[in-house]
């Protein structure tokens, strides 16, 4: 399975087990096995890079067993080959989207005019406030 032209997944790699599925398909559903669950074991992998691992087990989430297997289950339609190729896509989805890697941050400092225009602000605002206020005359 290819993740981008750099990784490739290899088919035994994958393990994937068939189970009823629950949902609509009438008497089908009591019948067939249409639900997939696909299996990658991430620790056994080589192919994904290591920054890229600790990004997947935070993605991956409770997916991710304690023995570092990563379980998706496809129950979405009826057919087992949809479900089938709706698990591998999920799993390829989430495999590249910890292959981004973040921008990195770059400090900023406000300008000098931003600083103005802020207090600026802040002292108008103050002003309309103190109008808002009531005066007692005392005279």
């Amino acid at each position: 399975m290819r993740i981008t032209p750099a990784i490739d997944i290899d088919e035994a790699e994958l393990e994937e087990r068939f189970v009823r599925s629950s949902g609509p398909g009438g008497q089908n559903v009591n019948k067939v096995s249409t639900a997939v669950e696909l299996r990658f074991d991430l620790r056994a992998n080589s192919s994904v890079p290591e920054y890229a691992r600790a990004k997947l087990k935070r993605l991956a989430g409770r997916r991710l067993t304690l023995d570092g297997v990563i379980i998706i289950q496809a129950d979405r339609f009826r057919s087992q080959e949809q479900n089938r190729s709706d698990a591998r896509e999920r799993l390829k989805d989430l495999i590249a989207e910890a292959l981004i890697v973040p921008k990195k941050r770059i400090k900023t400092k406000p300008s000098r005019g931003a600083k103005q225009r802020r207090v600026d602000a802040k002292t108008t605002r103050g002003h309309v406030k103190k109008l808002r206020s009531r005066k007692v005359d005392m005279d």
